[in-house]
């Protein structure tokens, strides 16, 4: 995880919420020398991510406040878990909850829903469930930590780390040939590649091209199935298209070495979390 990427997106949101007068309403209520403790618990489900962020977040606003964490990130939680007690000034205090408690809770979301998939790929197969870079712009550093906490594992992190010929430069450059060919020429061996395929008559191209990865897009189990089968040396395949928890009990025993799923990044139900003071 990125630090200084975390600290960009801290100052923003604090600013969003305090500006330059801070929390006008707490601090007219409470001396600053107005001591609590209030204590973060779970409401729901699922798995935890983000609780050093959460913590980072009431130390940048008043560097008195202490968190004192009960659960390290990749936990299972439940309703009325205790995460952590957070001891500082009140006003301080309720001038970083709701920053700290949103992070926490896209985080765990995220989390959370990448392990019921990998829960239903699992009780069906062994497949590896894959993210994508459909994430919250600035939030993809964050979003894909989230994906690991809770079971998954990363694609690329974005288009400088790994060459992915899609369809659109499949089609401008002619073939999935004539792409490959020049993106070897330009890159050499120093980067693996994997290509969008769409048709099986494409997915035989890329096997002739002899690329690490294929991705077959929005093709139906059958076909998918059919595209496997025809698996030379060490290639990979990589199943993708709006995939969900019924379509991965589909999917799950075509083969396929991996699932790629963007709903885990980009549809993100929150965690609901409490922190209520003492």
């Amino acid at each position: 995880m990125n630090d200084e990427n975390f600290n960009n997106l801290l100052k923003l949101a604090l600013n969003e919420d305090l500006h330059d007068s801070g929390d006008i309403t707490s601090r007219a209520i409470f001396d600053d020398n107005q001591i609590t403790t209030a204590v973060l618990k779970s409401k729901d489900t699922g798995i935890l991510a983000g609780i050093s962020f959460f913590s980072q977040v009431f130390v940048k606003v008043d560097s008195r406040i202490v968190v004192r964490k009960k659960m390290d990130d990749g936990s299972s939680l439940k309703p009325g878990d205790i995460v952590a007690t957070v001891t500082g000034p009140v006003a301080a205090v309720l001038e970083a909850e709701r920053t700290a408690i949103n992070f926490l809770s896209f985080l765990s979301g995220i989390a959370s829903c990448t392990a019921q998939h990998i829960k239903t790929a699992q009780e069906n197969g062994h497949v590896v469930i894959l993210d994508t870079r459909k994430t919250l712009p600035g939030y993809r550093s964050l979003s894909k930590y989230a994906v690991k906490m809770g079971g998954g594992q990363n694609h690329r992190m974005g288009l400088y780390d790994m060459i992915m010929i899609k369809d659109n430069h499949i089609d401008a450059a002619g073939s999935i040939s004539s792409a490959v060919t020049r993106v070897r020429d330009k890159w050499g061996d120093h980067y693996r590649i994997e290509v969008e395929c769409r048709t099986l008559e494409e997915v035989k191209e890329a096997l002739d091209c002899r690329v690490d990865v294929i991705m077959l897009d929005n093709m139906s189990p059958e076909m998918t199935s059919e595209a496997v089968s025809m698996r030379q040396g060490h290639v990979e395949f990589e199943a993708s298209g709006n995939m969900d928890l019924e379509k991965i009990k589909k999917y799950n025993n075509t083969g396929v070495d991996y699932i790629s799923i963007g709903k885990l990044t980009h549809s993100v139900k929150a965690f609901d979390f409490s922190l209520v003071m003492e």
